[in-house]
């Protein structure tokens, strides 16, 4: 089970509105997660406090731009830069997301989902292996929220996680958040998705906020996590055991300490998640 991988507990994203903060009040957060973009820079503000907030809590990397699903080469630079700075800050873990973002030498700046194909599997599990081959560890990826489908899909996206996974032997960060908003716009079973993964590879957890236009949702990270979401992560924690948990907000910032409520909320909730699990041990 998941479980046999070690939990950091409960994280926060970290994000540049509360630097000074969490400096200054070093509060109750197990661990926080980093855009890795953010610091592939020389020096600077971000760095320094970077640096700070590494001394006092665990760290995990988190990109945004790898683009493994894309047709073009990876960029070896990048993923040069990306090696450097977990040398800089030894993050747990180093993940990114299952997705395309770049037309040639164009970023993008969306996340856009591939299609799930035999052709699309052997094309991302070679380059999955050329990234791990880079970085000396596993690569973590997330599945992203969609709002369109291939007709010419051959798998199922959980589907074809599992075997990605079995292939490579690269972990999964389930975020909990996209796999309903995608549920509610394709109109599958939220939970058909999480319990056919495959729970000795998912390493991590993320929830976050999204807008309901009522036909449709969007991923925004900008409001609180809503209560179908919170019964979602109940149920993936009593199916899965205890797995590092993380709450994005990258929009309309909150107070940090409805934040730090927030995230009190998903310890609360994993709590009682994992007794009633413990229960029926």
């Amino acid at each position: 089970m998941s479980a046999s991988l070690p939990s950091l507990g409960y994280g926060l994203g970290l994000r540049s509105e509360y630097y000074q903060q969490i400096l200054e009040q070093s509060p109750a957060v197990d661990w926080f997660e980093v855009i890795s973009e953010n610091y592939l820079v020389q020096g600077g503000k971000a760095l320094y406090y970077l640096d700070a907030i590494a001394e006092r809590y665990p760290l995990v990397m988190h990109g945004v731009s790898l683009s493994i699903g894309g047709p073009h080469a990876l960029d070896t630079d990048y993923l040069k830069q990306i090696k450097q700075l977990a040398e800089r800050i030894q993050p747990a873990w180093i993940s990114d997301h299952l997705c395309w973002s770049r037309g040639n030498a164009h970023q993008l700046h969306d996340l856009l989902p591939l299609p799930y194909t035999e052709e699309s599997l052997y094309h991302v599990a070679g380059r999955v292996r050329q990234v791990q081959d880079v970085l000396q560890r596993p690569l973590v990826l997330e599945n992203v929220s969609s709002y369109v489908r291939a007709k010419a899909d051959d798998f199922t996206e959980w589907e074809f996680l599992n075997a990605l996974a079995h292939l490579t032997g690269c972990q999964l960060l389930l975020d909990v958040n996209n796999v309903y908003v995608s549920s509610r716009n394709h109109g599958f079973d939220a939970w058909t998705f999480i319990r056919n993964l495959p729970p000795e590879s998912i390493r991590q957890l993320h929830l976050a906020g999204h807008m309901d236009y009522g036909d449709y949702v969007v991923d925004t990270h900008d409001h609180p996590v809503c209560d179908p979401v919170w019964a979602l992560y109940q149920q993936t924690l009593e199916h899965l055991g205890p797995v590092s948990t993380l709450l994005e907000r990258d929009d309309h910032f909150p107070p940090f300490e409805e934040l730090l409520t927030e995230l009190s909320k998903a310890r609360e909730l994993g709590a009682t998640a994992l007794a009633r699990r413990a229960l029926c041990a």
